[in-house]
């Protein structure tokens, strides 16, 4: 059993008792590397039913800690955690590193095929980089797929007949030239 005075929770978070009914819900574990408020987010929202039970918040958040996470917990000073406010504020001050970088639709005219590199592997490249961006124009990301590709390469002079084209339309005239280039 857990010497109460060791823990980082005051002695009210550690013999709180869950209310009668309390069923646990799936939780992502945190590992220590990723967004630390992301997985806040997806937490408090997992326990919305039990927001106001600042006690439950602070124990059940610690279940959901793992490998160097679950370590870090640990190292807190004993007894210096009164609420979910202040776990919440050191967690994410220690996991602040980790946050998401938000990236911008022009982020995407860094994407360029490389002299060396498949056209399926620019593709699949620059895919990547688009999931990035929240609300990625796709006018802008087709156009910046297209002057991603070097001025002689076929596939450019293709994309550049076509000014209508979709960049979903953009990616299947890419697979199939990747195909084509294949064929010769």
């Amino acid at each position: 059993m857990t010497n109460i005075s060791r823990s980082p929770f005051t002695n009210e978070i550690e013999q709180a008792e869950p209310p009668r009914k309390f069923s646990m819900s799936y939780f992502t574990s945190f590992k220590g590397d990723e967004d630390p408020e992301k997985h806040l987010k997806h937490y408090q929202s997992a326990m919305i039913l039990y927001r106001n039970n600042d006690d439950l918040m602070c124990k059940i958040f610690t279940t959901t800690l793992q490998s160097e996470a679950q370590d870090w917990f640990y190292t807190l000073p004993p007894q210096s955690i009164r609420s979910f406010n202040e776990l919440s504020l050191v967690f994410t001050k220690e996991y602040s590193s980790y946050h998401s970088i938000k990236k911008k639709s022009n982020h995407l005219f860094n994407v360029k095929k490389n002299p060396k590199e498949s056209l399926r592997d620019y593709v699949k490249r620059f895919k990547a980089e688009k999931v990035r961006i929240v609300g990625c124009n796709d006018s802008m990301a087709r156009a910046t797929f297209q002057k991603g590709l070097p001025a002689d390469y076929p596939l450019f002079k293709k994309l550049i007949m076509k000014e209508d084209l979709t960049l979903a339309n953009s990616f299947t005239l890419a697979k199939k030239h990747a195909l084509w280039d294949k064929a010769l």
